[in-house]
């Protein structure tokens, strides 16, 4: 009996833990969160609590070669796109902070091909995340006004390329006047942006905008309305703000991105 009481115990405590994350995280800037673990009446359910679920457009959830829960989502048209009508928050954000999962299934198309924009009147760069205007993949990351920001960044910064069919993790930290850009828990680049950027009232967008989407899976996308410290993108890459484990066969990927940063 005694054991069963112990048991009982054990069982709420991690309950409540997992509550008080999401909690947690939710009062700390997280204003948007998609697993991608499944669709309800064609849209992507927003797990922040917010309410602010996306409208699907020639896309899927995919259940293998994921790296969280259950699902990711397969953008593999040019027409491809989830939608998110505006917000207070998202609209007035400066500082902010995006992080996902992001694997490319197909070279690129050798334009500006768009994986994420927050659009405010009159500009698509709040900011516009896109693969560069060449065959190779490499991602352009920017803000209005100035269309400043990085240009062409791989896995090791300007210049490099992504392969197709390889998880990376992708985050933009904008504090200030400033960018960085994360790759796989590290910095790979950083670049002078508007501390008062384009703002308004304007959708978000994953895929389509005026430009053809990108080939790419995507899963997790974190959005907040604050710059996050390394420490805590790092936090978000390994899945520590999740109340699941990752997925058996990327452990050995963090093992080896963390000891790399040792």
């Amino acid at each position: 009996m005694r054991s069963m009481i112990y048991l009982f115990v054990v069982v709420l405590l991690m309950v409540g833990s997992t509550v008080y994350t999401h909690a947690e995280v939710q009062d700390d800037g997280l204003i948007l969160y998609f697993s991608f673990d499944k669709e309800k009446g064609g849209k992507i359910v927003d797990e922040s609590g917010g309410g602010h679920d996306g409208d699907m457009k020639d896309v899927e959830i995919i259940t293998k070669d994921v790296v969280h829960g259950t699902g990711a989502l397969a953008c593999e048209e040019g027409s491809s796109s989830v939608t998110v009508d505006s917000f207070k928050e998202l609209e007035d954000y400066t500082d902010n902070s995006y992080l996902f999962w992001l694997q490319f299934t197909v070279k690129n198309s050798g334009g500006w091909d768009q994986i994420i924009a927050k659009k405010a009147p009159g500009s698509d760069r709040s900011p516009g995340i896109w693969t560069c205007n060449r065959v190779s993949l490499h991602i352009h990351y920017r803000f209005n006004p100035g269309n400043a920001g990085s240009h062409c960044v791989g896995p090791d910064g300007e210049g490099d390329e992504f392969e197709t069919g390889e998880w990376h993790h992708i985050a933009g930290i904008k504090e200030d006047a400033e960018l960085k850009f994360y790759i796989d828990g590290e910095v790979v680049d950083e670049k002078a942006v508007p501390k008062d950027h384009a703002q308004g009232a304007e959708k978000l967008y994953i895929g389509q905008t005026g430009y053809q989407s990108a080939k790419f899976y995507i899963d997790d996308l974190y959005v907040y309305d604050r710059a996050l410290s390394e420490k805590e993108v790092i936090n978000v890459m390994e899945g520590g703000l999740l109340p699941v484990e990752p997925q058996d066969k990327l452990s050995t990927t963090w093992g080896q991105l963390k000891k790399s940063r040792d």
